[in-house]
């Protein structure tokens, strides 16, 4: 019990970490503590480890939005709260858009809650008629959101095919190690930090103030999420950001600061129910349930219920720290080189890069920064470049 509770408190700190650090994905340190695990599960057990991860998945998905709005570096679940975030940042307001978020976030535990009774009756029932034809259901959805895109149709065709090319390339580069960390870099970080300093953005003083929002239109958005979250929780390659897109059409007409709402709580759903799906069919579909899944062969529903626990305390503690940090950006961010910070993260992307995946990781960095400009410039949803796992998964179902 002490061993877990110890896992718990260190899962939430290093996915405090992760969620503030741009560049620092979970999936790199869920990686490292897989590999080390032989050694770990000696000293630990096997329980505590996997504790350790769904607490550090969960508070990332809480405090991954404040670098994403301050700092404009996004991961490819936050990419589509630069926008409407970036917006309010201007407007002198980038901690209430961190807050919409994490009042998305906190109500997405509770339906977590509601929707796992659900999940664990009807997944096992409806997945194998969804795997029968789960290329031509992804085809569908990646149609979907191409089809909805308001700027260019054309440019987000384009765009998804060129991402979707990249990917396949990169997945299928034996020398490449962690292929996903600068694909994914370059895709959603680099190219809007890029962006950003050719922009010369200045940030004005920022006012903490509390979010305002009405009742219904929150309301509005936890419902959209709680009906897009769960499709994209056990389809592969459908993330955060797809789900996003397809709850905003669910519900017509969601203003910017709803849409903030709306994103919070599906970037938890998705997280917490990949956990669920591990269980209800052997499925995990994110990084982190992936490792957890490895660690533990044969998941129990003693474990799914521990790790329901363990969410809703790593969700409690995330709350308060997105505050803290919050709070503390929006002090300070106004006096900050915005420019230099900028440049100082890209260069930190690009070190661990390096040691992590070589030269080739380079060529692909570059190469995924390139493609986000160019969505970018065009102002296309970056959306669309989820094309870069959306096509290899197609082609391995087809």
């Amino acid at each position: 019990m002490l061993q877990t509770a110890i896992a718990l408190i260190l899962g939430i700190l290093a996915g405090t970490f992760t969620g503030l650090a741009p560049g620092i994905h979970i999936n790199l340190i869920s990686l490292l503590v897989f590999s080390f695990s032989p050694v770990l599960i000696i000293y630990f057990g096997v329980i505590p480890l996997a504790v350790f991860i769904v607490a550090m998945a969960i508070t990332h998905t809480f405090l991954d939005f404040v670098p994403s709005i301050f700092l404009g570096a996004p991961d490819e679940d936050t990419a589509l709260s630069v926008l409407p975030g970036h917006k309010l940042l201007l407007e002198g307001k980038g901690h209430e858009a961190v807050m919409l978020t994490l009042r998305g976030s906190f109500a997405g535990l509770f339906i977590i809650m509601i929707l796992t009774p659900l999940f664990i009756y009807f997944l096992p029932k409806a997945y194998p008629v969804f795997k029968e034809y789960m290329a031509f259901v992804l085809i569908a959805a990646s149609a979907f959101l191409i089809i909805t895109e308001k700027k260019s149709r054309l440019w987000a065709l384009f765009l998804f095919l060129l991402s979707g090319i990249l990917g396949i390339a990169t997945l299928n580069l034996p020398a490449l190690k962690q292929p996903l960390f600068p694909l994914l870099s370059g895709l959603f970080g680099c190219s809007l930090l890029i962006i950003s300093i050719m922009s010369n953005v200045k940030v004005p003083p920022q006012k903490i103030t509390p979010s305002t929002i009405s009742k219904k239109e929150t309301f509005k958005a936890l419902l959209s999420s709680a009906i897009a979250a769960p499709l994209c929780s056990f389809l592969p390659g459908l993330g955060a950001s797809q789900a996003a897109v397809i709850g905003s059409e669910i519900t017509r007409n969601l203003g910017e600061k709803p849409f903030l709402v709306l994103l919070g709580a599906i970037n938890t759903i998705v997280m917490g129910l990949s956990f669920v799906a591990l269980y209800a069919i052997q499925k995990p579909r994110t990084g982190a349930a992936v490792i957890v899944g490895k660690l533990i062969q044969d998941m129990t529903l003693s474990n799914l219920l521990l790790f329901l626990v363990v969410m809703f305390i790593a969700g409690i503690i995330a709350s308060f720290l997105t505050i803290v940090s919050s709070r503390f950006f929006a002090r300070n961010i106004a006096r900050l080189n915005y420019r230099l910070l900028c440049l100082i993260v890209i260069f930190l992307i690009v070190i661990l890069t390096i040691p992590l995946s070589g030269a080739l990781g380079l060529l692909v960095l570059a190469t995924g920064t390139s493609i986000g400009i160019v969505a970018a410039l065009t102002g296309i949803r970056k959306m669309h470049l989820m094309g870069c796992l959306l096509v290899p998964v197609i082609f391995y179902f087809l």
